[in-house]
């Protein structure tokens, strides 16, 4: 140990020259936050606004150092030095002075959600599992909630909780100063596991100070920045973002409770216009959230002239996104150049890319069927089927972002999508006592150059003129026959597709039936629609949708209840365990749809379309030979029947299911499907037919009509063929 510095009686840190400010490189969070309360003792450090309006409270930076001195001083004194912590706070100071405290103390933090009362715990059992956690810091509220839960599980029980509001600060004085180095381990951040296994990132002090410098350069942050946050403090862009950029700057941050914005999100514009906030931002729904739920009379209070970067991360930037909510409250002063798309991941520590300032977004319109094969080809702006893929910037300072071919592990030349490789200081040091996952995830070499090592990020993106695009992750791609289907995509288009379906409550993922992959849809429903909820009608209006925008067939379609989807620590879908939950059905349900048989017999239902067919063609047998049209015996009513006994074969549904003046897009009709049925059909009539026709005539009644009534013409039927 080494005493760098003296108190007085009170326990207020007197500066004796015995502290010497550390380099840049060799500094850690510890020293930083020292040399604040030394510096700036009197300059408020954050203002936690506890009704999200008026209500608030702060801390200085001398109040901070002394609360971390005291709670440190308090674990030295348990032994806790080396050991992990679990952070189990609400919204509030409270967490911010635990976190310095454990590394004033030594001891390795570990941020967790703070768990409701009666609520299931697998997820923080599996935490605090695999960082042998022996001490959970919270406070006696979040005690008094979970009490019963902890009888319940033995490895919760067996923490030592201490309740940190309950501590004077008087322990101050006893704290020992340690030496902790650049290299040491701060905490660690658990990545959002979609299963009972989430993984702990090893995140250092050097990590931390050198992502802080990226962000300042990035951001172009400075003394004068104005922050204000929502974000939950045990999340990486909460805790890293709205917490240690501002101490890093020396600057002041106002902060307010997630619940609070997801209640009134009118309360962060509010924020930002009240105290002039610069910087401030969060995921791409809290935009959208925002153009949905603030009124037009709401928004005339608001003036957003001062807000200069709106980070937007966490999860996929969406251009339609950037374009409403620039639109929508241009009236209220805010810029749409101030809109800042950024990329990061627990395993980079938080931010690996973002754009310049006060320049607009990039967004680049991509066609789509390249895209699906992993190749960039770009389209103006309004050519039908493209995508709108906003860029997320590029790396500052000494990180290098690389795309890399996740199968042949070489380097992907600009403009074709790879896996997104980073290197940099700024790259954690693997998971916590994981040394296999560790050694792929964290040591990836590119084989074509030697490159290396690199984290693999799983996600997918490519480079254009040094531009970062993301495009979605690998885990999560759905592939079905042989195209790729983002489940981003898919997820928004049925959010969209009924008025009583939650915002940013779904998940997309494959399952495979009879070694074909299948397409299933899980959704939650919005709490006022639960009552008088027609289950039909959403079903119908999912499976339209995604037939119409993505041309696929839906195997699935799973309704549950408000709030019951499974969900990262940080509000993200965990499309895994949703797979789980459905695979082993123990979701919240409370409506489905499954393509099934339903006691049709697939064979019995075969040969009555073999049947149709041998009488059709005795049919056309007895016709006059040579003819190049329809025969007679192909009636309308005979071409609907073989479309209702051949669309019921491909859906696996009873054919008394099929309404013949419902359109095609409403049973998920797919293109390939729908391209396979017009083959079929040509074959069976004897002519060759265009394979726009199911998209050109949209169910099967008219479809049945043109045919017959286009008999005897030769637009459609090009040339006979035989049978």
């Amino acid at each position: 140990m080494r005493n760098l510095s003296t108190y007085n009686e009170a326990g207020e840190w007197m500066d004796n020259n015995l502290f010497p400010v550390p380099s840049v490189g060799e500094m850690t969070l510890v020293d930083l936050l020292r040399k604040r309360a030394l510096q700036q003792p009197t300059q408020v450090a954050y203002t936690f606004l506890v009704d999200g309006e008026a209500q608030e409270v702060s801390l200085t930076y001398q109040a901070l150092d002394q609360k971390a001195r005291s709670l440190a001083a308090v674990l030295q004194s348990m032994k806790a030095t080396g050991e992990r912590a679990l952070l189990l706070y609400p919204p509030g100071l409270e967490f911010i002075a635990a976190f310095f405290g454990c590394l004033y103390a030594g001891v390795t933090a570990v941020p967790a959600y703070p768990p409701r009362r009666n609520q299931r715990m697998t997820r923080l059992q599996a935490i605090v599992k695999d960082a042998s956690a022996s001490f959970a810091l919270t406070t006696t509220s979040v005690l008094t909630k979970i009490e019963h839960s902890l009888k319940q599980e033995p490895e919760l029980a067996a923490l030592h909780y201490i309740a940190t509001e309950n501590l004077t600060d008087n322990f101050a004085l006893s704290w020992q100063p340690l030496k902790i180095n650049n290299d040491a381990l701060a905490f660690l951040q658990y990545t959002s596991g979609s299963t009972g296994t989430p993984k702990g990132v090893m995140v250092s002090h050097g990590n931390l100070l050198h992502n802080q410098e990226m962000i300042k350069t990035a951001f172009q942050h400075t003394e004068e920045t104005i922050f204000v946050g929502w974000l939950p403090l045990f999340h990486d862009m909460g805790l890293i973002g709205n917490v240690l950029q501002p101490l890093y700057l020396g600057i002041q941050s106002f902060l307010m409770s997630p619940t609070v914005f997801l209640q009134k999100p009118l309360q962060w514009l509010m924020a930002i216009s009240r105290y002039k906030a610069t910087s401030s931002g969060g995921p791409n729904f809290a935009y959208d959230l925002c153009v949905d739920k603030i009124t037009p009379s709401q928004r005339s209070q608001l003036d957003l002239s001062s807000w200069q970067v709106a980070f937007n991360g966490s999860e996929p930037v969406r251009a339609q996104t950037i374009e409403r909510f620039s639109v929508t409250f241009e009236d209220c002063g805010f810029r749409r150049s101030a809109f800042y798309p950024c990329y990061g991941m627990a395993e980079a520590t938080l931010f690996v890319s973002g754009g310049l300032k006060t320049v607009p977004p990039v967004i680049r319109s991509l066609k789509n069927k390249p895209l699906k094969q992993n190749f960039v080809e770009t389209a103006p702006e309004e050519q039908e089927d493209i995508r709108a893929i906003v860029g997320v910037g590029r790396s500052p300072l000494d990180q290098k972002i690389v795309i890399a071919n996740p199968d042949s592990l070489t380097k992907c030349p600009d403009g074709q999508i790879g896996e997104i490789w980073i290197s940099g200081p700024s790259v954690a040091g693997g998971y916590w006592r994981r040394s296999q996952e560790t050694q792929q995830t964290f040591n990836a070499q590119l084989q074509d150059t030697g490159e290396g090592p690199f984290l693999r990020t799983g996600d997918l993106g490519f480079l254009l003129n040094g531009e970062l695009f993301v495009t979605g992750r690998i885990k999560d791609m759905i592939i079905i026959r042989g195209q790729n289907h983002y489940p981003q995509d898919i997820e928004l288009t049925v959010h969209k597709s009924h008025s009583a379906l939650r915002a940013n409550c779904s998940a997309a993922f494959s399952v495979e039936v009879e070694n074909v992959e299948q397409l299933v849809i899980v959704q939650e429903v919005e709490r006022s629609h639960l009552q008088k909820l027609n289950v039909d009608e959403v079903l119908r209006a999912i499976r339209q949708a995604v037939s119409e925008q993505h041309q696929l067939q839906v195997y699935a379609v799973v309704l549950l209840k408000t709030g019951s989807i499974p969900k990262t620590s940080s509000g993200k879908i965990q499309r895994l365990a949703c797979r789980d939950g459905f695979l082993n059905q123990s979701l919240d349900v409370v409506g489905d749809w499954t393509a099934s048989l339903q006691q049709i017999d697939l064979l019995q239902l075969q040969q009555e379309v073999e049947a149709q067919c041998d009488s059709v063609q005795k049919n056309s047998n007895e016709s006059q030979a040579g003819r190049e049209s329809l025969k007679p015996a192909f009636t309308s009513e005979a071409i609907a029947h073989r479309l209702v006994s051949h669309l019921a074969l491909c859906l696996l549904v009873s054919p008394d299911e099929i309404d013949i003046q419902e359109p095609f897009a409403a049973y998920g009709l797919d293109s390939s499907v729908a391209v396979s049925m017009t083959g079929e059909l040509a074959q069976w009539i004897g002519c060759e037919l265009e394979p726009t026709l199911f998209w050109e005539y949209p169910n099967i009644e008219a479809l049945a009509q043109h045919l017959a009534a286009q008999s005897l013409s030769s637009q459609l039927i090009t040339s006979p063929v035989g049978v």
